[in-house]
């Protein structure tokens, strides 16, 4: 049986994170107590998460004139950078405020990563084939285009829709294998706040759509069309909640690649997003797999 291979196709950002006592409103200033720039974006926050679980993992994205730092903490967890691309621009980045609770709020610049072209889409996808698995987010453009051209592989297409935009919807959702989302998200799109509603939603409009639903502090559930489940959240001191999604994003799929049930892999990724959430920082913070196994 031939392995399967996971390609990100996402983001690649900066992070300038502030730690903060509180969120300032409108026209008030506030000093930030510490900085700290780290590598981040959901692209390579998810394809951090997949490496450090042990799936083999690529990564698709573009980087601009300061993102060779970017290639070099993709590189140290691992990943094939072979499909980075580079622009004589400057690359995406966030500005990440985190508060005395270790909630966060992000402003992101797209950069490099809203420069995404059909042709290098077709190029890179044509070094993978069948079973083989995407994974998208939404703060690259060319979503439906990827989606279309991984459908007709017949790869497995892992859509993450954050964030949330009305776009998305036209995105051909019904070519997609899994989606994965939090409350906030699932909200947006459904226009439900209860979880079952959330998720027969799905099954109405695109009953062949696996989704798993994150829900913070209440744990994380799952439907596949056989099978419905639900696991609580672990719980831990929360330092920095900045990666705690893509964290679980990454260890569920390579969980469910190498064979486990949905609820084994709903398992390991809330544990695994728990040690996230109590360090600081987003790759950085992500645990490997063996940090997992040891609980």
């Amino acid at each position: 049986m031939t392995k399967r291979k996971v390609l990100v196709y996402g983001s690649l950002n900066l992070d300038y994170v502030y730690q903060v006592k509180h969120f300032p409103g409108p026209g008030e200033t506030a000093a930030a107590e510490t900085l700290h720039i780290s590598s981040g974006g959901k692209g390579l926050n998810q394809a951090v998460a997949f490496a450090k679980a042990g799936a083999e993992t690529y990564l698709a994205g573009k980087i601009g004139t300061d993102g060779q730092s970017l290639r070099d903490a993709c590189e140290r967890y691992g990943i094939d950078t072979r499909y980075l691309m580079k622009e004589d621009s400057p690359g995406g980045h966030a500005v990440i405020q985190v508060d005395e609770k270790g909630q966060n709020s992000i402003l992101v610049f797209g950069g490099t990563n809203k420069m995404h072209r059909e042709e290098e889409m077709d190029q890179v996808l044509k070094d993978f084939q069948e079973g083989d698995y995407l994974i998208l987010q939404n703060e690259i453009n060319g979503l439906s285009y990827l989606i279309d051209a991984a459908w007709k592989k017949n790869m497995g297409i892992v859509l993450n829709p954050s964030p949330y935009e009305p776009s998305l919807m036209e995105c051909g959702l019904q070519k997609l294998s899994w989606m994965i989302l939090n409350e906030v998200e699932a909200c947006q799109i459904t226009g439900e706040n209860q979880p079952e509603k959330v998720l027969e939603y799905f099954k109405e409009r695109y009953p062949d759509l696996k989704v798993v639903l994150t829900l913070g502090e209440e744990g994380a559930m799952c439907t596949t069309g056989e099978t419905y489940c639900k696991v609580p959240c672990y719980k831990t001191e929360t330092v920095d909640t900045t990666g705690a999604g893509d964290t679980f994003t990454g260890y569920y799929f390579a969980e469910i690649i190498r064979g486990r049930s949905p609820k084994e892999a709903l398992d390991t990724a809330s544990k695994a997003a728990a040690v996230t959430v109590s360090r600081k920082g987003a790759a950085d913070a992500i645990p490997f797999l063996k940090e997992i196994l040891d609980k």
